[in-house]
């Protein structure tokens, strides 16, 4: 009798301990993807990724100290094993400490047991080393995000996977004039910019003094990533992840953005490249309706799809300021009002002939810009199809 009354109480504790289990599973909330802030605040966030040499580390830690700036550094375990003393420097200067794995995987390609353990490694180092957690901010190795790995790093106890909107590719050997140039191109209220720590990035301490010094002349303040998420506006961006049979288009048009936007928004070059389970930021945009408008006349072999291109509108603000509910009916002869925008020219631009040989990602990287802003500049929807010859305007 006693037998069965502690088989039974045994397995009704396992079976409350799998119902617990379940809930907390079901309850884990997916990471929040952030690549920028939407906020009219001017501030920054300077991040560091640091690797397995870290040889950087000191230096930036001078220059950040003497500029009064505090940053976010996010941490390998293979790094913190390797360089334990500059780990304990960051947290001792005062600067926020993030989750970059232990061993800088491909996060798309483990499971979500493999995703924790990589995080609770490095995490449990840290903490070793510094008494700090790492926690509630995690960056994936390659910025390879997608909605499982979200949902494993959320699961983990990492509310927000931070990428950037700013991208110094330092790590390519770039020069000190070449990364700031890349940060104040860009530059945007809300942004997060990408550096690293390590011996392949030499020109990141080099650019640092310049880059904090015309960041501030420009209203700019310094904060880590958890300061800039309290700036977030209420109007946050929503996020969305890539179906099959997606394009960057169908996506824009459903949101009511442009694909250039949308483009833009996500760090983007190739229009055609996007891949299932990929997730997405969509720009939320205030737009100020136009003093005056314009109106055109359909022609034959008109879609409010070319229309809108030739307007650097989207087909959903045409439909809307015409009433139309179906997007295919048009006809020849129908007057339309094109919304206006409220985009404002450069105040310089510069003319380029393209040559044989030429793509958008290689003149972009000619004048220091980027694909999806000549693409805007310009009207082009398939950063592929350019054509020699062709005369761009180069946006400054």
């Amino acid at each position: 009798m006693k037998r069965k009354v502690i088989r039974g109480a045994m397995a009704l504790f396992i079976l409350l301990a799998m119902v617990i289990t379940q809930s907390i599973s079901v309850s884990a909330a997916a990471s929040k993807f952030v690549t920028s802030v939407n906020t009219t605040s001017k501030v920054v966030a300077l991040t560091f990724d640091d690797g397995a040499d870290g040889a950087n580390t000191n230096k930036i830690l001078d220059i950040l100290a003497k500029n009064n700036v505090k940053a976010t550094f996010f941490l390998t375990g293979s790094g913190a094993n390797n360089h334990p003393q500059y780990i304990k420097n960051i947290a001792a200067k005062g600067h926020q400490l993030g989750n970059h794995s232990y061993t800088h995987p491909d996060f798309t390609k483990l499971t979500a047991t493999q995703m924790k353990s990589e995080l609770d490694r490095t995490e449990a180092l840290i903490k070793s080393l510094t008494g700090k957690t790492t926690k509630p901010i995690f960056r994936a190795p390659f910025g390879a995000v997608n909605s499982t790995v979200l949902s494993g790093v959320g699961a983990a106890g990492y509310g927000y996977t931070i990428q950037w909107n700013i991208d110094t590719v330092d790590w390519k050997g770039l020069t000190a004039s070449q990364i700031n140039t890349k940060v104040q191109t860009n530059i945007k209220p809300g942004s997060i910019v990408l550096m690293h720590t390590g011996a392949g990035a030499p020109g990141t301490p080099l650019a640092l003094p310049t880059m904090i010094s015309q960041l501030k002349a420009k209203g700019y303040k310094f904060v880590t990533v958890s300061q800039l998420l309290a700036y977030q506006n209420t109007s946050t961006n929503k996020t969305y992840t890539v179906k099959s049979g997606d394009t960057l288009y169908s996506i824009a048009r459903t949101y009511g953005v442009t694909v250039s936007a949308l483009a833009a928004a996500n760090n983007i070059t190739n229009y055609s490249l996007i891949y299932v389970g990929q997730v997405l930021i969509i720009p939320t945009t205030t737009v100020t309706p136009p003093t005056t408008t314009v109106k055109y006349t359909v022609k034959s072999g008109d879609t409010l799809y070319k229309i809108a291109t030739m307007y650097n509108t989207t087909v959903a603000k045409i439909a809307a300021a015409n009433n139309i509910t179906n997007v295919n009916s048009i006809y020849v002869g129908q007057v339309l009002v094109i919304p206006g925008t409220t985009i404002t020219p450069p105040t310089t631009t510069v003319k380029y002939t393209v040559k044989s040989g030429d793509t958008l990602y290689k003149i972009a990287m000619m004048y220091n810009t980027t694909v999806a802003k000549i693409a805007a500049a310009n009207n082009i929807t398939n950063v592929n199809s350019i054509y020699v010859g062709q005369v761009l305007t180069i946006p400054k």
